[in-house]
């Protein structure tokens, strides 16, 4: 029981990772600090698409993380 959840632990903590560096910076380059006041209006609605797939997924991933390095700890 303990191997399946430090395999699955090793699977989860490569995911976590991947997902946190495939998502976009919060001030995307210059562009952030050139547009200004647009980015204020239009920002609201760029949560959406993979934007919003990659954040849900870093949560998900967390709380598995957490759970199984729990669980792991226990065995251990």
């Amino acid at each position: 029981m303990e191997s399946i959840a430090f395999v699955l632990l090793i699977i989860v903590s490569i995911a976590l990772i991947a997902v946190v560096l495939l998502q976009s910076g919060r001030s995307a380059g210059l562009s952030g600090s050139i547009s200004g006041g647009a980015e204020q209006l239009l920002g609201k609605q760029k949560a959406r698409g993979i934007d919003a797939v990659l954040m849900k997924a870093t949560i998900v991933l967390a709380v598995l993380f957490f759970a199984l390095t729990i669980t792991v700890a226990y065995f251990l």
